[in-house]
């Protein structure tokens, strides 16, 4: 089941939104005679690659899967019937899958075709390579990653506004391969307007992310990197209803996407002098965007910043995995931005807890990557 899982970690950003999913067959006498793992959503399943590769050895073997084998008519037939069909004679899935259409009942075909069935194995490794799958089957609603590269006293600009370039190109590099399989990355009108950024993934990746400006008034430049690229990945500008109607139509003409949304309400328990607060009528309502991407079938969001959109996902609860770049620099300054601005946390015991957190060296730079408790 170990082998099927890396298998299945190698269809990451091109499966999407489907799960990630492997699959081993072992034969009687103990021998792998057939792998494979879902390689590209509309193509064929983890299961049907592997009993391709087993051939007529796949009658009487176990079949070792990362995911329920699905029963339904999707882009592919059934692989529960394929399953049933090769003469397997025992299943051994990690978990039961999440969604609606399947939802246990690939395991009851499979029993009722007299094969026998084990639900469990490594079902904490398979429920991590499948939580972006899983939070949009459940929630409707994509993963949501956070990045930001920040000094050794946590500053992720100068007071000016300088941030370019805080991390060295070995974190830049990761960064760019992050890109590569998300869905969207999402910033504010202020690190648009400051860095002038591209966000996009160089070398391309095995997608290609949407880049989302949150821009309440549609103020990005139509000389901004991102318009100016917008024939090579998406542009979407989230603005609000009191964004003048001609910046819309020249965005829109520029063939960036306008979506006009509410904006967001103000905490009650927000400080009447808390500066972040104060501007609360420009704040997007991040979770109503999230529900607008989970509709399109987006499964994993960046979130890059600045630190006001950063806050704004944190404040809410709704990042899921962090990947933050530390340097040996110092900037100092009451002024200079940290990464997360918003309400915050009233102490330390309120902090989230991290499962699977790892510390990587990358030049001079230290990469800590950890998933929300």
């Amino acid at each position: 089941m170990r082998r099927a899982l890396e298998l299945a970690k190698r269809g990451e950003g091109f499966v999407e939104p489907n799960p990630m999913v492997g699959a081993v067959m072992v034969a009687a006498d103990g021998r792998i005679v057939g792998e494979g793992y879902h390689q590209r959503y509309g193509e064929a399943h983890a299961e049907v690659h592997a009993l391709a590769q087993a051939g007529t050895l796949a009658r009487g073997a176990t079949l070792f899967v990362t995911l329920e084998p699905c029963c339904h008519h999707g882009q592919t037939p059934p692989c529960a019937d394929a399953v049933i069909a090769a003469g397997i004679r025992r299943v051994v899935v990690t978990m039961q899958d999440p969604n609606p259409k399947v939802a246990g009942s690939g395991l009851s075909r499979l029993r009722e075709a007299g094969i026998e069935v084990e639900v469990g194995l490594l079902e904490d490794e398979a429920r991590r390579l499948t939580a972006p799958f899983c939070k949009l089957i459940e929630t409707g609603m994509p993963f949501v990653h956070a990045k930001w590269a920040m000094t050794l006293d946590g500053k992720i600009a100068s007071r000016t506004g300088a941030s370019q370039w805080i991390s060295g190109p070995e974190s830049r590099a990761v960064t760019h391969r992050l890109r590569g399989r998300m869905d969207a990355i999402v910033v504010g009108i202020g690190t648009a307007l400051a860095d002038d950024p591209q966000l996009t993934a160089r070398p391309p990746g095995s997608r290609i992310a949407a880049r989302i400006v949150l821009d309440n008034h549609a103020r990005l430049p139509m000389e901004s990197q991102l318009v100016r690229s917008v024939d090579q990945a998406p542009v979407v500008v989230v603005t609000g209803p009191a964004a003048p109607d001609d910046r819309l139509s020249m965005l829109r003409a520029a063939g960036v996407e306008v979506m006009v949304m509410a904006a967001a309400e103000r905490s009650r328990h927000a400080p009447r002098d808390e500066p972040h607060f104060a501007k609360c009528e420009d704040c997007v309502d991040v979770q109503e965007l999230l529900r607008e991407l989970g509709r399109r079938r987006f499964t994993n969001v960046l979130v890059e910043g600045g630190s006001r959109v950063l806050g704004a996902f944190f404040d809410q609860q709704l990042i899921e995995e962090f990947h933050v770049f530390i340097a040996p620099k110092l900037l100092g300054g009451s002024a200079a931005m940290s990464p997360l601005a918003g309400l915050g946390l009233t102490s330390p015991e309120e902090s989230p807890g991290f499962l699977d957190r790892t510390v990587e060296q990358l030049g001079a730079d230290v990469y800590i990557r950890g998933r929300v408790n």
